[in-house]
């Protein structure tokens, strides 16, 4: 967390450090600019989307050293000294994240909209509980909306990217 800008500061871009996906850039940004903006405008990573603006949608999802945190009401500053990563970092190396996958595959992604935000916030509950059930599915997923699917696709895919992640993860102490 930085310190709020000078007096002199306010109402100019300045370069901050920003680490997005593992690399750490000077990004160009105001004051005033949530991440979201700073991520899409500054940085051209438009996988996260541009919803409500209020916090109501998920559409703007990333996560924040590891934790779902809404891009659209987090100011830029506010990133610099974390790790940020969006939809765009999480396939490596051309293959798709599990999480991906499973969408892809279900049918969960309709007109895709809202699919980052429901991928990064689910990539964060796997990470906390790798085999959550229906309920704790639902409710850490309610922060995410969707005009298409009905939800039951997009429960079904992560519970299909939870089942892969688990079988591909070595047991403890191996």
């Amino acid at each position: 967390m930085t310190s709020p800008p000078t007096r002199a500061a306010r109402g100019r871009t300045v370069l901050h450090p920003l680490t997005v996906n593992g690399e750490t850039k000077d990004v160009p940004f105001l004051p005033h600019e949530t991440l979201l903006e700073v991520l899409r405008e500054r940085m051209g990573l438009t996988g996260t989307k541009h919803g409500c603006e209020l916090g109501e949608c998920g559409a703007c999802t990333v996560l924040v050293d590891g934790k779902p945190v809404l891009s659209c009401l987090l100011l830029a500053l506010n990133a610099v000294g974390t790790k940020v990563e969006t939809v765009e970092g999480l396939a490596e190396g051309g293959k798709l994240h599990p999480l991906q996958q499973a969408f892809v595959e279900l049918g969960a992604a309709q007109c895709g909209y809202c699919t980052p935000g429901f991928l990064m916030t689910a990539k964060a509950l796997l990470a906390d509980r790798p085999r959550p059930d229906r309920p704790c599915l639902k409710d850490a997923l309610a922060g995410n909306l969707c005009r298409c699917t009905g939800y039951l696709k997009i429960y079904e895919a992560v519970e299909l990217a939870a089942e892969r992640m688990a079988r591909e993860k070595p047991p403890r102490g191996a």
